[in-house]
């Protein structure tokens, strides 16, 4: 099994389908680190470096959109998705236009960066932004498939990824993989319990239905690759066939993919749910290993949501 971060895969992504001449890259001055230097390297004529100015990468990229072309805008996620929020808001979303936002170094697996650079709200903020496309892959194969979605699928995209190197999920990049925008992969199935993730929780909750396995517990799981627009019918479906959930996001657990997830069985097909991601909290600086631990995101903990979510039936 190999191993890629979603931002390089993100990068590697970006250089494979720069040959279509409408795709133009905006970068805030961490092209090295957001791995949109791979697509400079390749076309460095559409790539453009704006400089620590990401409200004006935003509003650039969006009306560069209004000529024909299809901007992507990288920086860490606590710049896109914060510092940016009223131009990503108002100059892409309003009018709905074709800017495709991808925000690298989500999360707590920033690492030693510490509170200030790691963005555990981003997916709350965007998915309540109307027009807004969420995505959050799970390996370098989903991301390439995420931004061949974003090119291929017209309006505003966020599209969320990560520092540190994951497992891959869906095989060697470039493999084809079923990937459909709004509809989420079943990756296992389970009769007892259902464990809905996004992003590097897809790792660690496959690696919880091992375990539940072990105790004679059956646990499906579900890839929600997309955060918006979400897969309510399998959310109900799920609902209805193993009556319990949890939700696993690296992300706080207010109005992300557990508030989502929880929007759609409050209003069709309620059940127990427990959610497993950031306790209200900020984060801080360590090994982003170590805050994963720390902040209860390890297979251990989604399996002992599991658990109580059954019991709680």
């Amino acid at each position: 099994m190999g191993k890629m971060a979603t931002r390089e895969a993100y990068g590697r992504a970006l250089a494979e389908f720069g040959s279509d001449e409408r795709i133009v890259v905006f970068d805030a001055d961490l092209s090295k680190s957001t791995y949109t230097i791979t697509f400079k390297k390749a076309f460095p004529e559409r790539h453009f470096n704006m400089g620590i100015a990401e409200g004006n990468m935003m509003t650039t990229a969006a009306g560069m959109s209004t000529c024909g072309k299809i901007p992507f805008a990288s920086t860490f996620a606590i710049f896109a998705a914060e510092r940016a929020l009223e131009q990503v808001r108002n100059s892409a979303c309003y009018p709905n236009l074709n800017l495709k936002v991808c925000a690298t170094h989500a999360g707590i697996s920033v690492g030693e960066d510490g509170a200030s650079h790691q963005c555990v709200e981003d997916l709350s903020i965007m998915r309540a932004i109307p027009n807004m496309h969420v995505i959050q892959p799970c390996d370098g194969n989903s991301t390439r498939a995420a931004i061949r979605a974003a090119i291929d699928t017209h309006g505003p995209f966020y599209v969320r990824l990560g520092r540190l190197a994951v497992d891959d999920i869906y095989g060697a990049y470039g493999d084809d993989i079923n990937f459909t925008l709004g509809k989420a992969n079943t990756l296992r199935e389970g009769t007892d319990v259902t464990i809905i993730a996004s992003g590097l929780m897809v790792q660690q909750s496959l690696k919880a239905a091992e375990m539940l396995a072990l105790e004679g517990i059956s646990a499906r799981v579900l890839d929600m690759h997309t955060i918006k627009p979400i897969d309510a019918e399998a959310i109900i479906k799920a609902s209805k066939e193993t009556g319990a959930i949890v939700t696993a996001e690296e992300h706080t657990i207010l109005g992300g993919l557990g508030g989502a997830v929880a929007e759609v069985l409050t209003e069709n097909a309620p059940c127990i749910q427990k959610r497993v991601g950031i306790k209200d909290m900020f984060g801080q600086s360590g090994k982003p290993n170590d805050l994963i631990a720390l902040y209860g995101l390890m297979p251990e903990d989604v399996a002992k949501a599991a658990k109580e979510a059954i019991a709680a039936k």
